[in-house]
């Protein structure tokens, strides 16, 4: 059976594509397995049984267990014999995999003599898939194995996905079911469109809101019961809230509560898989319905006040509610308008209650307006006890179509949690942004005058490798992968056809045909798969981000506090050694010591490195280097105190700097972009080449007066038409004034030439402003090379 007869299809209506809401052909079922990870999924004759293996080069174990405990990999139509060591090793790695071995004996499934099948054993490409068909009920056990991925290796286990056509489907009816519970249930509430329902939940228990078939809207209002029980109402109140989290609504994080108009906190949100809501417009109401010419029509306020009259709630016209999934904005025109939600089958908000609360919850019925994306369906409600503890993440995609995946904790999370409670979210993962005992003006002044430690973790890394690697390379980015020697690292721009950026980031040579790219979104390494695939070319591109954590070490003390640190093999240079760009690999400590890769990169415009390692070796690499340099005044340093170091230091960041619209020349990294030197061919030189022989717009420096720091975006003029936005601003400590970088048509790009920063609406308030040399700090680059004096 061909892959195109079970893969997710994007939805299609009237030339409408919606890849946000993938479908699986009727009867298809879809369970992803981690790489090193398994799952054990029951199984009917005649079910057919397709696994995919999505990066390529990961084998796949199976194990076939009928009912009576015999185990046949013939059974499944495959040739046994295979011993599933992976398996055996997976399900005794953590708690998880402990207590499917201890279902599995208590079944009287006995691992020791299971018939395994071992798949993809000589090497796979990716996406390709290996189809089988049971003769026979049974359980089957999948497993992607592989163990820990040492950082100078280049292969870590990755995701495989098993599709499963079901001889005899359990259910042909379009709508979906709910995802199963997060655990068990106190309410379990199926609230279908057009109605509503009132619940209570106690301190420290947790709501969780789904939207089932996705693109439902779902007003949430809850009420303090004790004010109630003395006859007030005290309810959320969006106004309340908006001000004291200073965002549009809170999310999981810092900014995380909703208030009472006495700014009581009532519930704090702990999950999202969605980020798009709304606390501005009111539950919809008969006045909306009977102005659009629709008198009558059922409505959330008025099933919000039949809900709430048993608890003796004075019904309202309209009622202030969390319009939960609800897709509004506010447009250039100061309006309020909405567009379908963003939501997905089974995505929802998890919240806790920080009292004891009487809460209702709606499914929008409004069938006249994308709301609902003109088709109201059921929402779900459920809540579970305060016995329970969910970790608090935001829902994220690498693509839009692609699996949600939870916001993470990096391997260095809980060494820098040891400073700081003020993470963010990031790219999927959890970051410091400031430091609790320091704040980013004194992390700042460490980075530039002695050391500072900060989690670059999220970096995206894919390890490409094989005999085609180079060719890839060559062909995807911007700088000569031809001139690149092993053991160099190079800073470069990945672009498409047209010329815009989809990222930029450095390739580590770590051996002839053996790469890594470390990029900012996994938007590059797939499109590296992506290239691989469609030219035939001989190479692999798969992902090790969450196998490689790494650390920045920055500032002039960076080479003293390393050095004594990792000892590397007489044939790899030492730390002392590294030269800009460089990469060695070595050991915590001695020979037997962590491994670990260390390059000489960062991205403060200070003398730094890079320190790579897999998760389950950070605590033990932060610990050294922070006993090493605590002494010496290194201090953990967030997010905050990065972006005032990178703009001084004229580093350009992915959405301020530069875009899919914005091209290397553009950016202001044009150096990544050697016309002359690379004579090869790749993706976008045509359109560089044009581009330069035509430029548009550059990206310069500007000294700003007046003390104001304007916004990423805020225009900027010559008179009164513009010519220009900035990307970036801040109030330099070093320089002691306001700088900026800012995208400027080329005729006013010259250095000297008066301009003005357009705030308000770009004509009532300007800040006179020139163009300067960028970067501002250090415009030498000396400080990178180490020269201090």
């Amino acid at each position: 059976m061909g892959m195109e007869a079970i893969l997710p299809r994007a939805t299609e209506r009237g030339g409408v594509v919606t890849p946000g809401l993938p479908v699986l052909p009727p009867g298809v079922e879809r369970h992803p397995v981690p790489g090193g990870g398994s799952r054990a999924v029951q199984i009917a004759a005649g079910d057919v049984l397709t696994l995919q293996d999505r990066e390529g080069l990961q084998p796949v174990e199976l194990v076939f267990f009928a009912p009576d405990g015999r185990s046949d990999a013939a059974m499944i139509g495959a040739a046994g014999g295979h011993d599933p060591v992976g398996l055996k090793r997976a399900l005794t790695a953590d708690a998880s995999g402990a207590r499917v071995r201890h279902a599995l004996d208590v079944a009287g499934f006995d691992l020791g003599r299971a018939d395994g099948v071992l798949l993809f054993g000589e090497g796979s490409r990716a996406g390709e898939h290996a189809s089988l068909t049971a003769t026979s009920d049974g359980l089957l056990l999948v497993c992607a194995p592989g163990g820990p991925m040492e950082p100078q290796e280049h292969w870590a286990p990755t995701e495989v996905v098993l599709y499963i056509r079901r001889s005899r489907p359990a259910n042909e009816a379009t709508l979906l079911e709910p995802p199963p519970p997060l655990a068990d249930p106190l309410h379990d509430i199926n609230v279908q469109p057009g109605e509503a329902h009132s619940y209570e939940v106690r301190k420290g228990q947790y709501i969780q809101i789904l939207d089932v078939q996705g693109r439902e809207c779902s007003d949430f209002q809850a009420f303090s019961a004790r004010a109630l029980e003395k006859g007030l109402e005290r309810d959320i109140d969006p106004t309340t809230t908006r001000t004291l989290m200073g965002q549009a609504y809170p999310m999981p994080g810092m900014r995380s509560k909703y208030y009472t108009v006495d700014q009581e906190p009532l519930v704090e949100v702990v999950r999202d898989t969605v980020g798009r809501h709304d606390t501005f417009g009111l539950a919809c109401t008969a006045r909306y319905y009977a102005d659009m010419g629709y008198p009558g029509h059922v409505n959330c306020s008025d099933n919000i006040n039949l809900r709430m009259a048993q608890y003796g709630v004075r019904p309202r016209a309209g009622w202030p509610a969390i319009n939960l999934f609800f897709n509004t904005m506010l447009d250039d025109h100061n309006a309020i308008t909405s567009d379908e939600p963003w939501s997905r089958p089974g995505d929802y908000v998890l919240m806790r209650a920080l009292t004891d609360l009487v809460c209702v919850t709606t499914a929008c019925p409004s069938d006249i307006d994308p709301a609902n994306g003109w088709n109201p369906t059921d929402i779900q409600v459920r809540t579970y006890g305060d016995d329970n503890r969910f970790s608090h993440w935001t829902g994220w995609r690498k693509t839009p179509e692609g699996d949600m995946e939870e916001t993470k904790k990096t391997g260095f999370h809980d060494c820098f949690a040891r400073h700081t409670r003020d993470f963010v979210e990031y790219q999927g993962y959890w970051l410091p942004n400031e430091m609790t005992a320091h704040g980013a003006i004194a992390e700042y002044w460490a980075a530039r005058e002695k050391a500072v430690i900060m989690d670059l973790s999220p970096l995206r890394k894919y390890e490409v490798t094989g005999p085609d690697a180079e060719a890839l390379l060559q062909l995807c980015v911007t700088r000569d992968m031809s001139k690149l020697p092993v053991g160099a690292v190079a800073y470069t721009a990945m672009c498409y056809e047209h010329g815009g950026m989809i990222d930029d980031g450095t390739v580590f040579r770590l051996d002839e045909n053996n790469f890594r790219w470390i990029g900012g979104s996994d938007q590059s390494g797939l499109w590296l798969r992506r290239q691989a695939e469609e030219r035939g070319l001989n190479a692999w591109v798969r992902s090790s981000t969450d196998h490689h954590c790494n650390v920045a070490v920055q500032g002039r003390l960076s080479r003293d506090i390393l050095a004594p640190l990792v000892w590397t093999p007489p044939a790899r240079p030492t730390v002392e050694e590294l030269g800009c760009f460089r990469l060695t690999v070595g050991r915590i400590g001695d020979h037997d010591g962590v491994p670990v890769v260390v390059s000489r990169t960062g991205y403060s415009g200070e003398l730094g490195y890079e320190v790579f390692c897999h998760p389950r070796d950070a605590e033990a690499v932060f610990d050294a280097i922070w006993a090493a340099g605590e002494p010496r005044g290194m201090i953990p340093f967030g997010l905050k105190a990065l972006d005032m170091l990178r703009i001084e230091a004229g580093l350009v960041f992915a959405g301020s700097e530069f875009d899919d619209q914005t091209d290397p020349l553009e950016a202001g990294i044009g150096f990544t972009v050697p016309l002359k030197s690379k004579n090869s061919d790749f993706i976008g030189r045509a359109a560089l080449e044009r581009r330069k022989a035509h430029p548009q717009k550059k990206l310069v420096g500007l000294d700003i007066e007046g003390g104001v720091v304007p916004g990423h975006g805020d225009c900027v003029h010559v008179g009164k038409p513009q010519i220009g936005v900035i990307t970036s601003a801040m109030k330099s400590p070093f320089l002691g004034k306001v700088i900026a970088l800012a995208r400027l048509d080329v005729a006013h790009a010259d250095i000297g030439t008066e301009v003005e920063v357009g705030l308000l609406d770009g004509d009532q308030k300007r800040l006179k402003a020139r163009v300067v040399p960028f970067p501002h700090f250090d415009p030498k680059r000396e400080r990178v090379n180490g020269n201090y004096a």
